[in-house]
């Protein structure tokens, strides 16, 4: 996941903007087992420093933890109500 990247360049006579993928949070489900996964566009991440790196990786630790506890906790109530997008 920390590799996943994704674009779209407009067209030459498009003047659109240009979206690119920066950051990901992939939550999935397999029966009641939760795993949450985040990701960084690998050109953002080769330009951070060091401390940069850990405070993402620390912070995004935290997210990945409760979004994927909340998830947890949708499934438990209403297990056929989890799925869905955000």
């Amino acid at each position: 996941m920390a590799g996943e990247t994704s674009s779209r360049k407009p067209s030459s006579k498009s003047k659109g903007p240009l979206d690119t993928e920066i950051l990901t949070v992939h939550v999935e489900r397999e029966g009641q087992q939760v795993s949450a996964k985040w990701g960084l566009n690998p050109r953002l991440k080769e330009e951070l420093t060091p401390e940069e790196w850990k405070e993402v990786t620390d912070i995004m630790g935290k997210v990945t933890d409760i979004v994927g506890k909340r998830f947890s906790e949708m499934l438990a109530q209403d297990p056929t109500e989890a799925g869905g997008t955000a």
